[in-house]
């Protein structure tokens, strides 16, 4: 017998604490790249694959939880996704050089891919007819998560930051057994037709533009960053844009999810531009923040404009292509600009 998830805060407070644990895993990466190019001896060319693995990762990490989803719930696709989360953290901290990091990072992709499926979908099942001001608040964890991937990175080294996020990770595990499972599950489907809508390709559209800024800025952007700043002052740096792109991601939760996307549209070229184009801590600062504040605007306007278009009890498909074009995005953005990098 199933035991009833406790429906309220508890429950709520625990999905989004699972949410903040994704996103760190995907920010960790970023102030540790430095260290790793150092003790390889590569560069931006090779950091931008190893970053971009964890987008490959994700690629199969989603249709396999949406297909577990359907067969089995959110909540065993969430227990799996964590003990994947800390294989690959554990293969960061015992292994020693790219040949152990590459799949420990790969693993990282596929977990966090059931991570965010299983989160989504567990607020799809409890909380029918919120989903959009619950989700809002679920990216505004991510951001939270953002600003703790970037901070374990100031602990300095590459099995210090991944160990701390074992840690983590622990914790997760006891927040997903204090959510339970529902006392009755709905059933999602899938429709290939919610593909071909207006609504579809514009939140696809605009995730991917959201995915790439960020790809190019956990991936090389480091380095150039690593010109005048150490690798807790990267850390430092990172904290404070996630910071904005949670509040953000608030705000935008209570305004027209169209409107949020534009603005992110117009945001997120001219912050990440500014960034490479400057050679100072101070435009960096600036840059960051306009781009972080598409970063909010953009994902939760596109999320809204996906849910406004699709509908949450035909939502399996759309979103795992929806979140594919996400990682796709993620994937591309660090390999083509650490590629462009190195060439220059």
């Amino acid at each position: 017998m199933r035991r009833a998830a406790p429906h309220g805060r508890a429950a709520y407070l625990a999905l989004l604490g699972l949410g903040a644990l994704d996103a760190a895993g995907y920010g960790v990466i970023a102030p540790v790249v430095p260290e790793i190019a150092e003790r390889t001896g590569v560069g931006p060319g090779v950091m931008g694959l190893l970053v971009t693995t964890f987008g490959l990762g994700q690629l199969a990490g989603y249709p396999l939880a949406g297909v577990g989803i359907r067969r089995l719930g959110a909540t065993p696709i969430l227990a799996v996704s964590l003990f994947l989360t800390a294989a690959g953290a554990v293969g960061f901290a015992a292994g020693d050089g790219l040949a152990a990091w590459f799949p420990a990072r790969a693993l990282q992709g596929v977990a966090a891919g059931g991570l965010w499926m299983g989160v989504v979908f567990s607020i799809l099942e409890r909380w029918p007819g919120e989903e959009y001001r619950r989700l809002s608040s679920i990216l505004a964890a991510y951001s939270i998560g953002g600003v703790a991937g970037p901070a374990l990175g100031a602990v300095g080294g590459v099995a210090g930051p991944f160990l701390a996020h074992l840690g983590l990770v622990l914790a997760g595990g006891g927040a997903l057994a204090l959510a339970g499972t529902p006392a009755s599950r709905p059933r999602f489907a899938s429709d290939r037709a919610a593909l071909r809508t207006p609504g579809f390709v514009l939140a696809s559209a605009g995730v991917l533009l959201v995915a790439l800024a960020i790809g190019v800025l956990e991936g090389p952007v480091p380095l150039h960053l690593g010109e005048e700043l150490s690798q807790q002052e990267i850390a430092a740096l990172y904290v404070g844009t996630s910071i904005v792109v949670g509040i953000t991601a608030l705000a935008t939760g209570r305004a027209p999810a169209r409107a949020g996307l534009a603005l992110g549209a117009i945001l997120i070229p001219v912050g990440v531009g500014a960034v490479g184009i400057a050679d100072t801590p101070a435009a960096w600062v600036a840059a960051l923040a306009a781009a972080a504040i598409g970063f909010g605007a953009g994902e939760t306007g596109a999320l809204g404009v996906l849910l406004g278009a699709v509908g949450a009890q035909r939502m399996v498909l759309a979103m795992v292509v929806w979140s594919q074009v996400w990682a796709i995005g993620y994937l591309g953005g660090p390999a083509l600009a650490g590629g462009v990098a190195e060439s220059l």
